[in-house]
């Protein structure tokens, strides 16, 4: 994978390389090892790079977190169980909270920062 740069509480590397590991997620409560400072329950960050038509089929369900879904570019739309949301402006972005189930699909190919809190065992 990449050159990442390892401190003893700091941590450098790459979106895509890491996060081909963890299903894109860069940050959470599975990077193992623990110490490693990318380690935390406090919140989950994924790095996501869509093919147009990839999609998420089944809804979440009793999610009780909540989530931060921000474009970086492309066309994405997310179901929410409130409506549906179609992103293709550089930036734009979604956030809901606990009790909302969501599924997705990229329109377009896309590339999406996600984040969500706290970082949950079982996500």
């Amino acid at each position: 994978m990449g050159d990442a740069l390892v401190g003893a509480n700091w941590y450098s590397g790459n979106a895509n390389d890491d996060g081909s590991k963890n299903r894109g997620w860069l940050l959470g409560h599975f990077i193992d090892p623990a110490a490693d400072v990318r380690s935390t329950k406090d919140v989950e960050v994924k790095w996501g790079i869509h093919s147009a038509g990839d999609k998420r089929a089944q809804w979440t369900q009793d999610d009780e977190r909540t989530t931060l879904l921000l474009l970086v570019d492309g066309k994405f739309r997310i179901d929410l169980t409130e409506g549906s949301v179609v992103m293709n402006r550089q930036g734009d972005y979604v956030m809901w909270g606990p009790g909302i189930d969501h599924s997705w699909e990229a329109v377009e190919a896309s590339t999406v920062i996600t984040v969500r809190w706290p970082s949950a065992t079982g996500s």
